[in-house]
């Protein structure tokens, strides 16, 4: 199968692409070479040997056209990433992502092609809160957190009928939708109008929201990116790891490996259509959790920075439940977070940061984001 990989250069498009041409695909990789994730603006020598190359914008109609002439399927990845930067940033999110993944669908619906398969990256973002219980009254419907409890430093959500302090479930793709932030409204965006069009269209469609990946290729010097990196860029830069709220916030973190895994297998499947699926572990880790990993792995001991701030946009809790990619795919993580890890610092060891945290950091409290 010829396989389009838009965004194939980046973190996750590179180990996809990999997947793909391990498993006997060709690949052809679409990418802008955005110098925020590709400092250089040219092509990673991690980037397979055997993938084609075509460098072009997502939402340039014409090179999306020509790129996906002769492709039997597209994974649809090209996006900007980042849930702080989004908040500032907005017209540059939804042009690249809303507009970027528009273009590659109006080119579907208005040209001659033989594509028959469809993978768009979405993201567990767009869920808001992730799934909670309460102790006392069961199941409980989660709204945002409010800035009065922000202010008072009360982290966790609490029960709408008891105020007791919620405990952490696992989200399945049924929970309600509530973006808090323009990168989740895009990306929810995305799964949206790629379903609408597999369906009008008779196009196989599959949304993956994935969790927290992580692993080697990530941008280390981009202070927008997954925690993973952002956390690895300070300690690299013999600083401490800043963690906004009290540390205890958690998430789901997947390997890059078996995110590309997935995706290599959810093009193959033309009998999984027309659904979302969770790509992530079923596990959550702590923030502060997360940074101890890291400085222990690099053998850089310094404490992580718990700042007591909060951003906006920002949720306390969010893991999968990932029952419904395994009975669906037939899939599931194999990679533990340990030897993640292990293999993840292995890789950090080779790089060098700038760190722009405090940059980035700066900036989102310059418009009251960070308070």
């Amino acid at each position: 199968m010829r396989v389009l990989v838009t965004g194939g250069a980046g973190f996750i498009g590179s180990h996809t692409t990999d997947a793909l041409v391990h498993r006997g695909h060709s690949v052809r990789v679409f990418d802008n070479l955005d110098t925020q994730v590709h400092p250089t603006g040219s092509w990673p020598n991690y980037l397979h040997v055997d993938a084609e190359r075509v460098q072009g914008d997502v939402r340039n109609w014409d090179q999306v056209a020509a790129a996906v002439r002769d492709m039997d399927a597209v994974i649809h990845l090209a996006a900007a990433v980042g849930v702080g930067q989004s908040m500032y940033d907005i017209r540059r999110y939804v042009d690249v992502n809303a507009v970027g993944g528009a273009t590659v669908l109006d080119v579907l619906a208005n040209t001659s092609h033989r594509v028959r398969r469809l993978v768009v990256a979405s993201s567990m973002s767009i869920y808001g809160e992730g799934a909670y219980t309460c102790t006392a009254c069961g199941l409980a419907s989660v709204t945002a957190r409010t800035v009065s409890q922000m202010h008072a430093r009360d982290w966790e959500p609490r029960c709408a009928g008891c105020r007791l302090p919620l405990v952490p479930a696992p989200t399945p793709e049924s929970r309600l939708i509530q973006p808090p932030n323009i990168y989740a409204i895009t990306k929810r965006d995305h799964e949206e109008l790629f379903l609408v069009m597999g369906r009008a269209y008779d196009i196989p469609t599959v949304a993956l929201r994935y969790f927290n990946a992580y692993g080697a290729r990530q941008a280390v010097s981009n202070p927008y990116t997954g925690v993973v990196a952002i956390f690895a860029s300070r300690l690299l830069s013999r600083r401490a790891p800043i963690i906004f709220e009290d540390g205890q916030q958690s998430r789901d973190f997947i390997h890059v490996r078996d995110v590309a895994e997935i995706n290599a297998i959810a093009i193959e499947r033309n009998d999984v259509a027309d659904t979302v699926l969770n790509v992530g572990s079923g596990k959550r880790t702590s923030m502060f959790d997360v940074a101890n990993l890291l400085a222990n792995g690099l053998g850089i001991f310094i404490e992580p920075d718990i700042t007591g701030q909060y951003r906006v946009g920002d949720v306390r809790h969010c893991f999968a439940d990932a029952s419904r990619l395994r009975d669906r795919l037939g899939v599931s993580s194999t990679i533990s977070l340990a030897d993640g890890f292990r293999e993840t610092v292995e890789w950090l060891h080779t790089q060098a940061a700038v760190d722009l945290v405090e940059h980035a950091a700066t900036r989102l409290h310059e418009r009251h984001l960070l308070r």
